[in-house]
This record gives C-alpha cells, sequence and structure tokens, in this order.
C-alpha cells in the first residue's frame, strides 16, 4: 500500500515522479534519480519526526522485550506490534523501494534510553523493512561505526573503523540503517548520491563508460569466504532486470579485487569508468548532518554513500558512535539472477549471529 494517510503516516511519502522501465542503453527515469539541489530544499518531505505517541509505542514494545529478556538478534515483526508507528514504517519501506531511495527518522530519545534499550528499538523497527544480515564474519546483526584508531589505507581495514573520509561505496545488503548515538566533535556528516542519477549523468556525457560499466567486474569478498568459495564474486556495477535498475559501487571492493589472482585486469576503458563513478558520486553528493537519535535509512541499489573526515572528542564515551543495521529483502526491489547471492550479508565457516551493542574488535568494517 502506498501513500498511507493518518496521523502517523509520512506526508509525502512517494514522489509524484512516474516510474518507467529501466532499459540498458538509454537513460533510467526512476523516482530515485534526484540531484541534490532539488532534494536538499525539500527536508520537510524526507526527515520524518517521531509522534509523541509513536515514541511512547515504541518505549512500551521495547520494555516488554526487556522484561521477557528477549536477545536483540531474536526481535522479530511479530513480537514487535506497532499499530501506531508500523504505518510510517510502511511509508518509509514503500519510500525505499519505489521512491527516493533515502529516509531520515527523528526524534527517538536515545539519550533517555540504555544501549541495550537503543539497540532493540532500532533492531524493531529494522523488522517492518527485512531481516538483519551479518555485517562481518564474527555475526554481528547489529553493528557499529566508531573509530578505532585503524590505518583506512591498511588493506585488512574497513572504513568504519576509522575517521578517515571513504570512498562512496554501497553495502552488501539491500538496506543499511545508521543511528546516530553520538555525534563527532568536529566533521562526520553523512554524504549520499543518487547513483541512479550517477548513472545518467555518465550516460549523458560518456555513454561509452556507462556501457563499459554495464558488463560484469570482479569485487573482493576481503578475505571473508567459506571454505571453497572463490575469493571473488561477480557483478555489474549497472545492471538492469524487470525494469528497475541496480546499482553497486565501483569503489574500493573493485579496485583490491584486481590483487587476486586470476582476476582479470582492467582496461584503460574500466578505469577512466571506475574514475568517472567516483567523481560523479562526489559532484553530485547531498551532506547531512546526523543529531543524537536520527536514524537513516538507504537503499543500496539505488544509494551511494560516505562520510567526511572527522575528530572524536577525547573522551571515550563521546566518541562518534552510529549503530547500524544490514538487511536483506528478497520481496522488494527486482535485481538481476545472481545479484542476491552476493548482497546479502556476510558469512563464514562457524559465523555464529549475535547482537553486540558496541564495537568489537577485530569484526571488520567498510
Amino acid at each position: 500500500m502506498f501513500g498511507l494517510t493518518g496521523p502517523d503516516s509520512i506526508p509525502n511519502a512517494i514522489p509524484n515522479t512516474g516510474r518507467q522501465p529501466a532499459m540498458p542503453g538509454m537513460m533510467c527515469p526512476d523516482p530515485a534519480g534526484w540531484y541534490a539541489q532539488d532534494m536538499a530544499k525539500l527536508s520537510h518531505q524526507w526527515i520524518y519526526e517521531f509522534s509523541d505517541r509513536q515514541i511512547g509505542e515504541l518505549m512500551d514494545r521495547v520494555a516488554d522485550l526487556e522484561r521477557d529478556g528477549v536477545d536483540i538478534k531474536d526481535i522479530n515483526r511479530e513480537g514487535f506490534p506497532l499499530p501506531n508507528t508500523g504505518p510510517a514504517l510502511e511509508d518509509v519501506y514503500h519510500q525505499l523501494t519505489e521512491g527516493r531511495g533515502f529516509v531520515v527518522l527523528r526524534g527517538l530519545p536515545v539519550q533517555e534510553m540504555t544501549r541495550w534499550q537503543a539497540g532493540a528499538a532500532f533492531f524493531g523497527m529494522g523488522t517492518y523493512l527485512g531481516r538483519a544480515v551479518s555485517q562481518n564474519p564474527m555475526g554481528h546483526l547489529l553493528g557499529h561505526v566508531k573509530n578505532l584508531g585503524k590505518d583506512y589505507d591498511d588493506p585488512m581495514v574497513r572504513g568504519y573503523q576509522t575517521a578517515a573520509r571513504m570512498n562512496f561505496h554501497s553495502d552488501q545488503c539491500d538496506y543499511v540503517g545508521l543511528m546516530c548515538l553520538q555525534p563527532a566533535k568536529s566533521g562526520g556528516e553523512s554524504l549520499i548520491a543518487s547513483s541512479i542519477t550517477v548513472y545518467n549523468e555518465m550516460y549523458k556525457r560518456r555513454p561509452d563508460l556507462a556501457e563499459a560499466l554495464s558488463k560484469p567486474f570482479y569485487f573482493t569478498k576481503h578475505g571473508e569466504v567459506k571454505e571453497g568459495e572463490d575469493p571473488w564474486y561477480c557483478m555489474p556495477i549497472f545492471a538492469f532486470h524487470e525494469g528497475y535498475m541496480s546499482v553497486r559501487a565501483g569503489g574500493a571492493h573493485v579496485r583490491k579485487a584486481q590483487l587476486l589472482p586470476g582476476v582479470p585486469q582492467f582496461t584503460e576503458a574500466d578505469v577512466e569508468a571506475l574514475d568517472m563513478f567516483q567523481e560523479l558520486a562526489n559532484e553530485l553528493l547531498m551532506p547531512m548532518e546526523f543529531e543524537v537519535g536520527d536514524i537513516q535509512f538507504l537503499h543500496n541499489h539505488v544509494m551511494l554513500h560516505t562520510r567526511e573526515e572527522f575528530v572524536d572528542f577525547d573522551e571515550p564515551e563521546k566518541k562518534r558512535h552510529l549503530m547500524r543495521l544490514w538487511m536483506t529483502d528478497p520481496e522488494g526491489r527486482p535485481t538481476p539472477p545472481g545479484f542476491r547471492e552476493n548482497i546479502s550479508g556476510i558469512e563464514v565457516d562457524g559465523t555464529i549471529h549475535t547482537a553486540p551493542l558496541d564495537m568489537v574488535e577485530g569484526a571488520g568494517a567498510e
């Protein structure tokens, strides 16, 4: 159901832009193909304030789970009923799959909640969008973005363990959710860009390079594989299926795959196309500042994201800290055959699902 109405629904949830079938070798008409200068003027449509009634309902549900001793990783939609907040989350779902591809929910009082309560509320809301999947070989269904003082240039380090500015990327899932527990002392703004618009601009300026990114590329798995699996997977950066376009960011995962034995080396056109992809993402980006309690949901098939470099406070309890969810949704936006197998989280031999309440050393990152 689209465009729910009533006191607890989201106004203007779906843009009036009509969807038309996306086809190779053509511009992609998609509601998620927006420009930053236009979207920035519409923040009243994509920043949604929780009502007092919704916050009260969320707090009540979390209290029920805490009383019953439920593990966060075991929270499901049936056990997290939200008659007042649920319609708004259904609008969020349709906004992700058929609308502009991102939302920000504002007003959850995380400063008045314990870490467990905040994580449970976040996880519970996520069950209205999809199923949580593992974000690293340790099986974390509830992840954390926090600077551990690591070097982003280290090939064994993922960017969310650092304070560095990362390349624009998309995660190995359908939807990514970030909830702000503590902003940085300075910097750290979230940067997003429409990957549909990146494609459209590349097609307008260099259709030959847009075509180059429509062939399969090799992506590294960072050594996070089960026994007998290849250390890489293949898929196009620009892919089309059933009238929908899906984009995988051609960032560090593609470039690092060049170091793996047996992976074909880039052609000159590949390098030029990958460089243009990142250049366009930086040209088309839209920044947004996270407030405490903000929740950002993005659809990885149509959105790119990163963040600015940041400086932390000295006190450990004041360090920038975001909780993160990766969610899969096989019933959502159509994807090409073989696509979903490579974007449903990270599982290795012996992975056991957990939901830690803080960053754990060795967990990996972006």
